[in-house]
């Protein structure tokens, strides 16, 4: 059985690329409103290890998963065969070194 395809959404958190609805950026303010109340909910994924969350991702299911990278990027990565795989390139967002084509 191969394994699933999954998407790098940062800081080695992976989300599994079937199960993606949308990625939207978090930058409106009804996307604001959204999280706010998804977090009192305690309805959210926070995959941003503290730093400014960039976009929001949803998934089959309600899950709703927060990220440090924006959607463009996340878009890019989706199409990439090597990170839709799963595969860990060796420069990692916590190692400094941005993945090519990543936004600072």
């Amino acid at each position: 059985m191969p394994a699933p395809a999954v998407l790098n959404v940062g800081f080695y958190n992976f989300v599994m690329t079937e199960k993606i609805v949308a990625l939207v950026s978090s930058e409106s303010a009804p996307m604001r409103r959204l999280i706010q109340n998804l977090r009192k909910e305690g309805q959210l994924i926070d995959a941003t290890q503290g730093r400014r969350t960039k976009s929001v991702i949803f998934t089959t299911g309600n899950a709703v998963i927060l990220s440090a990278i924006s959607q463009e990027t996340l878009s890019k990565r989706l199409g990439t065969t090597e990170l839709a795989l799963g595969v860990i390139p060796a420069a990692e967002e916590e190692l400094g070194a941005p993945l090519e084509g990543d936004e600072k």
